[in-house]
């Protein structure tokens, strides 16, 4: 029987409430009410000429081809990371339930880099990392790899990839951890009986019973890399070499504190926010359709 909480008057309901309102106004709705506003016009710097210019830094920013530039480097960065965030994760928490010895150790050294800054997280790889003072960069020259991030854009890209993608896999870790605790053993002791082999099983019936787990995870980490990835660019590339690692927030970031373009800055925060409400409705329509719950 299913337990419902009844409230005698409509004053208690409103009250519990209005705290997560308040958060919601204050936090998104004002901010991105404020960003919207700020688009329409064209400022100086220190805010002291303000100019009502309707769509004008839109067009201007659409007229723009290192916009589009950035609109392809961080579909490419999103997905990179979300393949790979996802599927590790999943591999981790797959191998870690099982009833082994010290199993808790693993778990817990497997969430600890969610806990690491995403700037903290890109100055460690960025030793472990950097032309010729970086460990596993020199092992790589040894082995005849010519690795240099600073001025070979695919290999910076590589490295904001696995900075982000080591930031966000125990977040995936935990999530499907959980979900793989909560099938039901005896459906898969019944598929073993059946005669059905490891991969089978978690193909056919581990995975499909994980999609509303995968599907969640999906969302979150494409947000994740469109917004919290900020601080990993700055830090490990700065958008270059020649912009080959400038995705679209941190173009946000760059044009308008860098180049006080704040009008300008405002309308990709904008765009930025409409794309990534369009790719979440999008998922909602079509991918939500093969989850089964």
């Amino acid at each position: 029987m299913e337990n419902r909480a009844i409230f005698s008057g409509k004053l208690l309901p409103c009250l519990l409430i209005l705290p997560q309102l308040a958060i919601s106004l204050i936090f998104f709705y004002w901010p991105a009410a404020q960003a919207l506003w700020q688009s329409f016009l064209v400022q100086d710097a220190f805010g002291l000429s303000t100019e009502f210019v309707w769509f004008e830094n839109y067009v201007n920013l659409l007229q723009t081809p290192e916009y589009y530039h950035a609109i392809g480097v961080t579909l490419v960065f999103s997905a990179l990371v979300a393949f790979f965030s996802l599927g590790l994760g999943l591999l981790l928490a797959a191998m870690a339930n099982r009833n082994i010895r010290g199993i808790q150790i693993y778990r817990t050294f497997l969430i600890v880099p969610y806990a690491v800054a995403p700037a903290v997280a890109s100055v460690l790889f960025i030793f472990m990392l950097q032309p010729g003072l970086g460990m596993i960069a020199r092992a790589l020259q040894r082995a005849g790899i010519d690795w240099n991030p600073v001025l070979n854009g695919t290999h910076a890209m590589i490295l904001v990839v696995i900075v982000a993608v080591w930031n966000q896999i125990s977040y995936n870790f935990l999530f499907f951890l959980a979900g793989l605790q909560a099938i039901p053993k005896s459906v898969i002791e019944a598929a073993a009986i059946d005669g059905a082999r490891p991969m089978r099983r978690f193909w056919t019936i581990i995975f499909p019973l994980l999609s509303p787990t995968t599907f969640f995870l999906i969302i979150v980490n494409i947000t994740y890399v469109f917004f919290n990835t900020l601080g990993i660019i700055d830090t490990a590339t700065g958008g270059g070499p020649s912009g080959a690692t400038q995705t679209l927030v941190y173009k946000v970031f760059q044009d308008g504190k860098v180049g006080t373009d704040l009008g300008g800055s405002a309308a990709q925060s904008v765009i930025l926010m409409v794309i990534v409400v369009a790719l979440t409705a999008f998922q909602f329509r079509y991918v939500e359709k093969k989850v089964h719950y």
